[in-house]
């Protein structure tokens, strides 16, 4: 009887398979991006770029977050600790003071009053919208989540006024406008919507800035 020989398995075309699931699993895979929050600061002036700045301390809101999550702000000539809640109406009330004069714009030779903030007018808070610098800084040890909340309330206060500007011109909120234009690209209206758009950021202008973190 002739011994019985095991059938062989053709491998030969095993390497072209797994060089295809290579492929595909290289075509079809999502690679997760880390995510951030954009913020680009406005470019000095060309004529602005070697001038020394000097900011009077009433026109900064000093927002500082310790390695406790405790907020501390520095405005209207007090050091307070306050909660998250406080935080987007104190702001609001600091930006709309309107106590002095502004800075002038383009082609003005001096600033003027500003006719349409509703603040009190408080000599030891900002003089302008265009004057008050929101300053955020925290600590080496702050917790990344209180950090954004607190930088989420600061920007809202920004909305809310230039909601209400909006509201009182065009009869719209400010943030259903500036959402329409970033997602309508081709509007026919798109140009007059933008100049709308573009004239209240100038009425309250986001003049956040954020420092590097300290360790205390």
């Amino acid at each position: 009887m002739g011994r019985r020989t095991a059938p062989e398995v053709n491998a030969g075309s095993m390497a072209d398979i797994a060089f295809l699931l290579l492929i595909f699993f290289l075509v079809t895979t999502t690679i997760e991006k880390d995510s951030g929050i954009p913020r680009r600061l406005p470019p000095l002036e060309e004529d602005e770029q070697d001038k020394e700045v000097i900011i009077k301390e009433k026109n900064i809101f000093q927002v500082t977050l310790n390695k406790s999550n405790q907020i501390l702000l520095t405005a209207f000539g007090e050091d307070n600790i306050v909660e998250l809640k406080e935080l987007r109406g104190l702001a609001v009330k600091f930006i709309d003071n309107g106590a002095g004069i502004g800075n002038p714009a383009p082609g003005e030779a001096q600033g003027t009053r500003c006719d349409y903030c509703q603040g009190e007018k408080n000599p030891q808070s900002s003089d302008h919208p265009n004057k008050a610098i929101i300053s955020l800084q925290h600590d080496g040890e702050t917790e990344y989540k209180p950090y954004i909340q607190v930088q989420n309330e600061l920007v809202a206060a920004y909305n809310v006024l230039r909601n209400r500007e909006a509201q009182r011109l065009y009869r719209r909120d400010y943030v259903d406008m500036a959402k329409e234009l970033a997602e309508n690209p081709y509007a026919d209206d798109r140009e007059e919507l933008k100049d709308k758009v573009d004239r209240i950021k100038k009425f309250y202008p986001l003049l956040l800035s954020e420092a590097e973190a300290k360790n205390n």
